[in-house]
């Protein structure tokens, strides 16, 4: 699907999704826990859907079914296949392989689309200290692993991302029979750690850290709960480029949007503010108007996901804005660093990147032009954003692959007054 967006003013008002980084841990939590869960405000996009076919095929079974609530029972992991597919989601890959460990048969684990480029860091560091046995490991999928994991003190290297970290203290808390251990360096993205720490602790988890280096998973700080109940916050990563919107292009309203969420993209609300954008903060609901924009400089190390957008904020303010943390870039679902800047370069955005940071030069008007989106999700949305600021009209190639986090978001896109058109 080709969208085509026409320049123009942007007003409205929306509710982003719900949170998938927040869905999927809430799935595994179901999964493991021993009982019934129940979890409101799951969202729809198909990393979520992924996940929920993850944790049947491990065990679990869905009992009810509604428009904002699921209810799954589970009795932890009981593999109903020995085939796990991760579609194109990287978080699933790495948080349930450690998971799927927990049973003793031999798991195949695979994926499609870019996830089978993507590097799976640390599995063969970390799963010999555990007892895990890997297959036909490459560095990528599809490879098969068999169990069953032994609980015991371990350390990995987190330099490269947080989610196979999430995995292993998920399935380490669900098996741990006496206190260990889990010595990390280097890790990036710590307040991904903090929404898997937050939701072990409402299954009754409760793991202690030593500023992110040391874990403590003791099993007699944990507490038993029959029922646990989860409720989803909405998506601050989605929630990114309408606020971006906002700021260049007109005045927009986000509801629902949770303050001090522990969700990584909740920083867009320091970037807007550095470059001078209009905020305002009224409970869960946050306004953004346009203004004259100001270059701003962001260590987004982080939170990565923020570079397309913070890209298309950039070519938009006066002067050249810095944002650091580059080396995050090329595993994601597109090379972000190749997409984000051949985006830049379409639009006729001038953009330089020195040793860890893109730099990019403000610009009155961006270039109308044909994007090629890499099948990149966050690569479709900034574009459609920057479309917005754009003298001519804007086609962006692959516009369908936003259903992998956001599937309404052309729809929500439409109703705050984009003038959009697909063929």
């Amino acid at each position: 699907m080709i969208a085509v967006i026409e320049p123009g003013n942007f007003s409205g008002s929306v509710t982003p999704p719900s949170s998938k980084s927040i869905t999927q841990r809430a799935y595994a939590a179901a999964l493991l826990h021993t009982g019934r869960s129940i979890i409101h405000y799951a969202g729809v996009s198909d990393d979520e859907a992924i996940a929920l076919q993850i944790i049947q095929q491990l065990g679990a079974k869905i009992i009810s079914q509604t428009e904002h609530t699921i209810e799954i029972e589970s009795n932890g992991v009981h593999c109903a296949s020995d085939h796990i597919h991760c579609g194109e989601s990287g978080l699933s890959a790495r948080l349930f392989t450690p998971i799927a460990a927990l049973s003793g048969e031999k798991i195949s684990i695979s994926g499609g689309g870019s996830l089978l480029n993507r590097p799976m860091h640390g599995f063969d560091e970390v799963f010999p200290q555990l007892d895990v046995v890997l297959h036909d490991f490459k560095g990528h999928l599809p490879f098969g692993i068999q169990g069953p994991i032994q609980p015991r003190s371990v350390k990995i290297d987190a330099a490269e991302g947080s989610q196979f970290l999430s995995g292993l203290l998920f399935s380490l808390s669900a098996c741990v029979t006496e206190p260990i251990t889990i010595d990390v360096a280097g890790l990036k993205s710590k307040p991904y750690i903090d929404l898997t720490l937050d939701i072990l602790k409402h299954t009754g988890k409760l793991i202690a850290h030593d500023r992110y280096k040391k874990f403590f998973i003791d099993p007699a700080k944990f507490e038993q709960k029959e029922t646990i109940k989860i409720s989803v916050a909405a998506d601050w990563s989605s929630a990114v480029y309408f606020l971006v919107a906002g700021a260049i292009a007109g005045d927009v309203t986000v509801h629902n949007l949770p303050a001090n969420s522990m969700q990584a993209d909740e920083a867009i609300l320091d970037v807007l503010r550095m470059a001078g954008a209009l905020v305002c903060i009224d409970g869960d609901t946050v306004s953004v108007k346009m203004s004259n924009l100001q270059a701003f400089e962001f260590d987004a190390t982080h939170c990565p996901d923020l570079f397309p957008a913070l890209a298309v904020l950039g070519a938009c303010c006066e002067g050249e804005s810095h944002i650091k943390g580059v080396h995050r870039l090329f595993h994601k679902e597109s090379n972000r660093v190749e997409s984000i800047t051949e985006m830049l370069q379409s639009f006729a955005v001038p953009w330089g990147v020195e040793e860890d940071t893109l730099i990019v030069t403000g610009v009155q008007r961006l270039q109308g032009a044909v994007i090629d989106a890499y099948n990149d999700h966050r690569i479709v949305m900034a574009a459609a954003v920057a479309a917005l600021r754009a003298n001519g009209p804007v086609e962006i190639a692959h516009a369908g692959v936003v259903s992998k986090s956001y599937p309404a978001f052309f729809k929500d896109f439409i109703l705050c007054g984009a003038r959009c058109t697909f063929k």
